[in-house]
């Protein structure tokens, strides 16, 4: 497809964007009888990836729902007991508004959805009778080849929310929920904790501590965290969204910015942000493909 220099990623569709990328990953899928505990060992491995959410369908394999990080923590709050995760459904806590898009769907009509659900997952339909998961990783893909002047240092600043080892895992989610962020930073340190990691934690005392029985008190210290990779230069966008596809859970801090995959989605959304033309790509000898983004 032959597009503008100015035209900008907000207003071009999805098939567009990403081409026959869009649908090359099948969905993960979980029956709504399944038991809320499959649901959280699922998502510590699908988490921050192209899949992000598993999709919920009923006995006539027709998705009715997804479930992701937010759906679990959201109702742990409520429920932080062992017996809930094994004795309740996942047709319970699942998010019912389905997000299902087309190819011909506009990246500014996607973020609106993503932004109304809190939820930047969707699924669109595959030539296998299938879906296929449209994530705000998968968009990352889309900031390695866009055309733009901007870099880490010119996004936008924000608070970044921290904690401290006395925290219980009860604050941690409730500091999640109260700046709506998937990410809290370690005081002091370059560790941070996700929904990712809080789940891997519950699925551990799921197994192996047989005798806590409310995940809510359990003392952040005890879990194992992660370290945000720091960079100590600035770097345009196309360089910052490579460096993030190649990471397993792509996190990414400079100075006072701090960059996650939604970031990188808001970034996309900015009239600075365009499409390469055809005449401004250029070939790799080898495959063919356009390597514009590396000169």
């Amino acid at each position: 497809m032959v597009v503008s220099n100015t035209e900008s990623i907000a207003e071009l569709t999805l098939d567009a964007l990403l081409s026959s990328s869009l649908t090359d990953t099948p969905c993960v899928y979980l029956n709504q009888e399944r038991e809320v505990w499959v649901a959280t060992e699922m998502c510590v491995q699908y988490l921050e990836s192209s899949i992000d959410s598993i999709v919920i369908r009923n006995d006539d394999h027709t998705p009715v729902g997804i479930v992701g990080g937010y759906d679990l923590l959201n109702h742990i709050r409520k429920n932080p007991t062992r017996d809930f995760q094994y004795e309740h459904k996942v047709k319970e806590i699942m998010f019912e508004d389905l997000p299902i898009v087309e190819k011909e769907t506009r990246f500014k009509d996607l973020m609106e959805r993503w932004k109304l659900s809190r939820r930047a997952f969707a699924i669109t339909p595959n030539s296998f009778q299938g879906y296929s998961p449209v994530s705000a990783r998968k968009m990352l893909d889309v900031g390695i080849r866009c055309q733009s002047n901007l870099s880490i240092s010119s996004m936008p600043k924000k608070n970044i929310v921290t904690f401290s080892l006395d925290d219980s895992l009860e604050k941690i989610i409730d500091l999640m929920f109260k700046h709506n962020t998937r990410k809290l930073m370690l005081e002091y340190s370059n560790q941070f904790i996700s929904d990712r990691v809080i789940l891997e934690e519950i699925s551990k005392m799921l197994k192996f501590q047989l005798d806590v029985e409310n995940f809510l008190e359990v003392p952040v210290s005890q879990v194992e965290l992660e370290e945000v990779l720091v960079l100590k230069e600035d770097v345009n966008l196309n360089k910052l969204c490579l460096m993030m596809y190649k990471m397993e859970h792509p996190y990414v801090i400079y100075k006072d910015v701090s960059v996650s995959p939604w970031d990188i989605c808001l970034t996309l959304l900015s009239d600075d942000v365009t499409a390469r033309s055809e005449e401004s790509k250029k070939a790799c000898p080898h495959c063919g493909g356009d390597i514009s983004w590396l000169v």
